[in-house]
C-alpha cells in the first residue's frame, strides 16, 4: 500500500535506526512489572489497564489484579462483581468486563491459550488493532505494529506525517510506517521501545532531543517542526451535568447503594441514590421528590450539602452536590437497590466519584 505521507521513509537507514533504538530500550527501560516475562495474558491485561490511565497508576492494579487472578482460568472463573472491586479506581470499566468476556472466550474456545494468530486474537472482545498487535508483537514475537497515541506521536515527528492523528483514518498509515520500520529479529523490544520513547523523551509538550537516540533519524528535528507535530484536533465540547446525590442511613445505621444498569456509562457499579437537577427548582427538594418517585421512602435531609464532588470523563463533567439523609420509613423499593452496613459499603465496587462521596461521609 502506497502512502504519500511516508515518502521520508526512503531515505531513511532503517536497519540504524532499528539498532539506535533498541541499544537505547535496552540500556533505558523501565522495570515494570508485565515486563518481567511475555506471559501473553500479563501483557493482555497490562496493555488493556495501561489505555488512557497512566503508568505509575496501572502498577500496583497490575500487581493487585495478578495476585488475584493471575490465570487465564483465575479470571474466566471469577465472579464479576469481583473484576470490578479489582478495577475500582482505575475507570473506563467496560475495558475489565470486555477482558473478562473475552478471557472466557479464550478459555471456552482456545483451552485458555491466548491465541498466536491476528485473526483469532482480533476476533475477541474488546481486542482493537493496538491490543492485538501488542500481545502478538510482545509476548508472540510477530512483527504486528502497535500503533497508539504515543507511537503515531514519535512516528508523526520522525518521518514528519502531517495527517491528523485524530482521526481513525489516519491509523493505517502509522501502522503500515511501524510495518516498514519494524525489527524483524526482535519486534517484542522494538515495540516496546516506540512506546517507551514516546513516554519518556517524545513528550507531547517540551520533547527531550537532546537526549533522543533517534534523533538524527527524525525529520521533525531537522525542520524545526516538533512543536507542530503531530496534528491532532481538538476534541468536542465537554457537556456538564449538575447532579444532587444522598448518603441515606437508616435508624440502625444501613446504608442504601444502587447499582447501575447492565449497560451505558459505569455499567453494573455501585453508587448512592442520585438524580441529575432541572437547573431551576431547589436542588434538596428535587432530590427529596426523586428519592420519594424512584425509591417509595421519606427521608429527611440536611439542609445543605456536606460535599461537592466533581468527576471529569473524556466527554463529560458531574458536578455532585451530596446530601446526607435519615430514611423515615420503608426499605428502598427501587430495583437492584438494597440496604448495607456501613462496614460493609467498600465490599462493593463503585465509581470513583461515589468512592469520593463514601470518603467524605465518614469524615463529617
Amino acid at each position: 500500500m502506497n502512502f504519500p505521507s511516508l515518502n521520508n521513509i526512503e531515505k531513511m537507514n532503517i536497519e540504524q535506526f532499528q539498532h539506535d533504538l533498541l541499544h537505547w530500550y535496552e540500556a533505558e527501560k523501565r522495570e515494570l512489572p508485565w515486563r518481567t516475562d511475555q506471559d501473553p495474558y500479563k501483557v493482555w491485561v497490562s496493555e488493556i489497564m495501561l489505555q488512557q490511565t497512566r503508568v505509575d497508576t496501572v502498577i500496583p492494579y497490575f500487581e493487585r489484579f495478578i495476585a488475584q487472578f493471575p490465570t487465564v482460568e483465575a479470571l474466566a472463573e471469577a465472579e464479576e462483581e469481583k473484576v470490578l472491586k479489582a478495577w475500582e479506581g482505575l475507570g473506563y470499566y467496560s475495558r475489565a468486563r470486555n477482558l473478562q468476556a473475552a478471557v472466557r472466550e479464550v478459555q471456552e474456545k482456545y483451552g485458555g491459550k491466548v491465541p498466536d494468530t491476528k485473526e483469532e486474537i482480533s476476533s475477541l472482545k474488546g481486542v482493537g488493532p493496538y491490543t492485538s498487535g501488542a500481545i502478538l508483537s510482545i509476548a508472540y514475537g510477530v512483527p504486528e505494529p502497535a500503533v497508539d497515541g504515543n507511537v503515531m506521536r514519535v512516528i508523526s515527528r520522525i518521518l514528519s506525517v502531517w495527517d491528523d492523528i485524530a482521526k481513525a483514518s489516519s491509523r493505517k498509515i502509522f501502522e503500515e510506517a511501524v510495518r516498514q520500520l519494524i525489527s524483524k529479529e526482535d519486534p517484542s523490544s522494538f515495540n516496546q521501545a516506540l512506546m517507551e520513547l514516546g513516554a519518556l523523551i517524545c513528550t507531547p509538550t517540551s520533547p527531550s532531543c537532546l537526549l533522543c537516540p533517534v534523533r538524527e533519524h527524525c525529520c521533525a528535528f531537522h525542520e524545526g517542526t516538533i512543536a507542530e507535530l503531530p496534528v491532532k484536533t481538538k476534541k468536542k465540547t465537554v457537556r456538564h451535568v449538575h447532579l444532587a446525590a444522598a448518603v441515606l442511613k437508616t435508624e440502625n445505621g444501613e446504608v442504601v447503594i444502587q447499582k447501575r444498569p447492565k449497560e451505558g456509562l459505569l455499567a453494573n457499579l455501585w453508587e448512592f441514590p442520585n438524580t441529575e437537577l432541572s437547573g431551576i427548582g431547589n436542588p434538596k427538594v428535587e432530590l427529596e421528590l426523586f428519592l420519594e418517585r424512584e425509591y417509595g421512602v421519606d427521608v429527611h435531609l440536611d439542609s445543605e450539602p456536606f460535599a461537592k464532588i466533581q468527576h471529569v470523563f473524556s466527554h463529560l463533567t458531574w458536578d455532585i452536590d451530596v446530601y446526607a439523609g435519615k430514611m423515615i420509613s420503608a426499605e428502598p423499593q427501587k430495583e437492584n437497590s438494597r440496604l448495607v452496613r456501613a462496614d460493609e459499603v467498600e465490599q462493593y465496587a463503585f465509581s470513583v466519584s461515589h468512592q469520593k462521596i463514601w470518603k467524605k461521609a465518614q469524615h463529617r
